[in-house]
C-alpha cells in the first residue's frame, strides 16, 4: 500500500525518482548533496516494520542510491542515517560529505539549512535524475 508523503518531506525536498519500494527525495539543503529515500508502506515508522522482503529491498536501494550519490557528488565519504525524531515515517537520510564542507567532522544537523538557488537547485536535481535513469538501462 502506497503512503502519502509526509508534509514535512514535501516542504523540505524535491522529488526525484521512484524505485521499487522508495521515492527518492532531494533536501532544499545547499551546505549539503543530501537525498532522503521514503518507503512507499503505510504506517512504517522503523525498519523492524517492514516485511523481510522490503527491508532486503530497502538495503538494496541503500546501497543502489548510495553508488549514485558517490558518483554525482565526486566522494568517497556518506552519512547513511535513519533518525525520525521529527518525521516518524520511515526515510533514509544519504548525504555525500566532504572534508571541505562547512561542519566537517561533524554532522550535518549542527549548522543552519541554506536553500538551493533555483538554477543549481534544477542541474542537481537533474544530474541525479540522469544517474538514476543511466544505471536502470
Amino acid at each position: 500500500m502506497v503512503n502519502k508523503v509526509n508534509i514535512n518531506f514535501i516542504k523540505s525536498s524535491h522529488y526525484i525518482f521512484d524505485l521499487k519500494l522508495c521515492s527518492i527525495r532531494m533536501i532544499d539543503n545547499s551546505n549539503f548533496p543530501w537525498i532522503i529515500l521514503i518507503p512507499k508502506r503505510k504506517g512504517v515508522t522503523d525498519i523492524t516494520d517492514l516485511k523481510k522482503n522490503d527491508r532486503n529491498q530497502l538495503m538494496e536501494e541503500i546501497v543502489y542510491c548510495s553508488n549514485i550519490m558517490k558518483k554525482v557528488f565526486k566522494t568517497s565519504r556518506l552519512n547513511v542515517e535513519k533518525i525520525g525524531n521529527i518525521v516518524p515515517q520511515l526515510h533514509i537520510h544519504i548525504i555525500a560529505r566532504k572534508k571541505t564542507d562547512t561542519t566537517w567532522p561533524l554532522p550535518v544537523w549542527v549548522t543552519k539549512t541554506k536553500n538551493y538557488k533555483k538554477r543549481e537547485l534544477d542541474l542537481n536535481i537533474n544530474n541525479i535524475k540522469e544517474a538514476f535513469l543511466k544505471k536502470k538501462r
